[in-house]
């Protein structure tokens, strides 16, 4: 967990790699339905180009659906999910019919300074969905993939008037979440400065140790 721009999805990756479980990004889901115009992702798009939450009715069924799938059921890496705390208590139900459960909750922390900064030097591939950054991640070719040679371009929820209403809505539905798992000791906050190496170390070793 942490506010958009932390790095969830960037750690999640490489502890997906680490402990050879899925990492399930709720986000990449959703623009996955909106690429390809489903129903689903029709209705999210309104909302994701604002900078507000999918409702929950929009995204639990995508959830459910991804995690009973078979390489899923060894272990998951949740990215994103759950935002509210009736997200949290959804998936606390689903997890309980599927006979398992939240065994650890990583929070990544940075300032919010930080955060605008990052958010809105993000380009993303039109094609593969690859991510680099105009400062700390820039591709080889200015406006190209280095994957698959695709357009690059500056998501509407990376704008900097979205960037802040996302940060805005984050403090305000999903700082319960945090409190809800910190009340039942899951909870595990780790600095988000840094490298992507530092930051995965910090995040592995407390991972480990509980």
């Amino acid at each position: 967990m942490g506010p958009p721009g932390a790095g969830k999805g960037t750690q999640a990756k490489l502890l997906e790699e680490h402990f050879k479980v899925r990492h399930i990004s709720s986000g990449d889901l959703l623009r996955a339905a909106v690429k390809k115009k489903t129903p689903l992702g029709v209705q999210a798009q309104c909302y994701m180009e604002r900078g507000e939450l999918v409702p929950d009715d929009v995204l639990l069924g995508t959830i459910e659906e991804r995690l009973r799938q078979d390489d899923a059921r060894v272990g998951f890496i949740l990215d994103g999910f759950p935002r509210t705390l009736p997200q949290a208590d959804a998936l606390c139900t689903l997890l309980q019919a599927m006979d398992t459960r939240v065994d650890d909750v990583t929070s990544i922390e940075v300032p919010r300074e930080e955060l605008v900064k990052r958010l809105g030097g993000r380009r993303t591939c039109r094609e593969c969905g690859t991510m680099y950054h105009v400062d700390f991640n820039p591709p080889r070719t200015p406006g190209r993939c280095d994957e698959c040679n695709g357009e690059l371009y500056q998501r509407d929820d990376d704008k900097e008037d979205t960037i802040l209403a996302r940060l805005e809505v984050y403090d305000r539905q999903t700082a319960p979440v945090l409190n809800k798992y910190r009340a039942h000791g899951l909870l595990r906050e780790v600095a988000g400065l840094g490298t992507r190496e530092q930051v995965f170390e910090r995040i592995l070793a407390q991972v480990q140790k509980h």
